[in-house]
């Protein structure tokens, strides 16, 4: 099991970077970081299918209008410069009406159903449509150094897992979130954000990222880490109320897709705010 979630985590890591120095070689016209496009594309597909069948049948939203709410939020990104939140605006609220739409016309008179596909349709978009638009635009934020900080935002989360797991698994002995996650422990967060914060403080050493140094480095990661640790425990309650263990079984040793990007789904917008605020300095 530790092989195979070595070997499989390895594989994503490599691809993930292989994504950032693709966009740094790779032109396509009118189409900026077209790696990116294509991967928060493939995501879009792929992550409403796997929360879809985690939600209760009888409260499941619509199988095509989630898809579309999400892929339309993610296109956004490519539109021109400064538009992308009031697209988003735009999409969501188009979104909630459609959900409303299709409710008006399917009703059969059963109750408590309609109300509740509309809102899992909200969430549904907003968990996979809006947050990941942070990713796209933590790497719109420098021309010369935006891969960088997507790197960042990816690997302190993921950092945070892997000192977590390891901590956790040799060290772990009071549980954390018993009921949403038994094999979690007090001791295996803080080796989480002990170790998110090192990888922070690394990549800064190595690329002079953080304009306060170190200390900021460090303040980042457990920053970052800690969103990463909420993003984790929330899809924990998405699967242990649709009562699976995991969201699919696509990526060996860790389970599907939501199950690799849950963390930084929630640490996406403070690295991104984060990098707003100190690289550009408030507004």
């Amino acid at each position: 099991m530790i092989r195979t979630r070595l070997a499989v985590g390895a594989a994503l890591a490599l691809a993930a970077a292989g994504v950032l120095v693709g966009d740094d070689h790779l032109t396509v016209p009118g189409l900026p970081f077209p790696c990116l496009f294509a991967c928060l594309m493939l995501m879009g597909v792929l992550g409403p299918l796997e929360l879809l069948r985690l939600l209760p049948e009888p409260t499941r939203p619509s199988g095509p209008l989630v898809p579309a709410g999400v892929l339309l939020c993610l296109a956004a990104n490519w539109y021109p410069p400064g538009s992308v939140w009031g697209m988003l605006v735009a999409v969501s609220c188009g979104v909630l009406v459609a959900a409303f739409v299709v409710e008006i016309a399917r009703y059969d008179g059963e109750p408590g159903r309609a109300v509740p596909r509309v809102a899992a349709t909200v969430l549904a978009v907003g968990y996979l449509g809006v947050l990941p638009v942070f990713f796209a635009q933590t790497r719109f934020l420098s021309a010369s150094h935006g891969a960088l900080l997507l790197a960042l935002t990816i690997a302190v989360p993921k950092g945070n897992d892997v000192f977590a797991f390891f901590t956790g698994r040799f060290l772990g002995r009071h549980p954390m979130a018993p009921r949403l996650s038994p094999k979690k422990t007090w001791e295996g967060f803080a080796g989480g954000m002990a170790g998110g914060a090192a990888v922070a403080v690394g990549i800064d050493l190595a690329a002079g990222v953080f304009p306060g140094g170190m200390i900021e480095a460090a303040g980042f990661g457990l920053a970052v880490g800690l969103a990463g640790v909420f993003g984790d425990l929330a899809e924990s309650v998405v699967k242990r109320d649709g009562l699976a263990k995991d969201a699919s079984k696509a990526i060996p040793g860790f389970g599907g897709l939501l199950d690799v990007v849950d963390s930084v789904l929630f640490a996406a917008p403070v690295a991104y705010l984060w990098f707003l605020v100190t690289l550009r300095g408030p507004s």
